[in-house]
């Protein structure tokens, strides 16, 4: 019921906010193209519910290519390949609003795991039973290892998050995250790869993970 509940809340505050944001999307359209070369949208490949993979949107807020530069796919601080104007949309998550239309495509929810790429921290394949549960329920634009640590916590440990989310998903908890949100979102807090998050995942003999 919640999960129906959720997703008829999700449409209508996607339009009412793709409706009152529009003129910050506008402007952000505009900076975005007129100070750097490339497109206005990034699209990126990210695994979403149930394993399927779909393309997010972010306003750009790299160079063209960044991805097969620098440090890859990890960004730390004074990152030469962040723009002047993607450093602010990074510190106040704007970045983050085109997907307002992942989730009207029903790829994505407000509240719920954070999509992975469809390579890091691992291919899909090679996630274990357990981690794979952190898929059952569609991606979202924050969740509970978003604040929780946001990105400083390693990815073992962040999918266990996001499987607890799972287990525990509810009206109260989405509304708790929401506010925690905006907590971290205002403080820029967490908002900065430190270190590499990613440690060898423990993997279950092949026996075992055979349903």
């Amino acid at each position: 019921m919640y999960k129906r509940f959720k997703r008829a809340m999700d449409v209508l505050a996607a339009l009412l906010a793709l409706v009152l944001l529009s003129p910050l999307l506008l402007v952000t359209a505009i900076l975005v193209r007129s100070t750097s070369k490339g497109p206005v949208i990034f699209k990126q490949a990210r695994i979403g519910r149930d394993g399927k993979v779909f393309e997010i949107y972010k306003f750009r807020s790299m160079c063209v290519g960044a991805e097969q530069k620098g440090s890859g796919v990890y960004s730390g601080k004074g990152d030469p390949r962040v723009t002047k104007v993607g450093k602010f949309l990074r510190a106040t998550s704007i970045d983050e609003l085109p997907q307002l239309i992942n989730i009207l495509k029903g790829d994505m929810s407000f509240i719920g795991p954070r999509p992975p790429l469809t390579y890091h921290p691992w291919p899909y394949g090679e996630y274990t039973p357990e981690q794979r549960r952190m898929f059952e329920v569609r991606p979202g634009m924050t969740g509970w290892a978003q604040v929780n640590g946001r990105k400083g916590v390693e990815w073992n440990h962040r999918i266990e998050l996001n499987v607890w989310y799972v287990d525990h998903m509810s009206l109260w908890l989405d509304i708790k995250i929401l506010f925690l949100t905006a907590a971290k979102v205002f403080s820029n807090a967490d908002n900065e790869n430190t270190a590499a998050t990613v440690q060898p995942a423990e993997k279950e003999p092949a026996e075992s993970v055979k349903r």
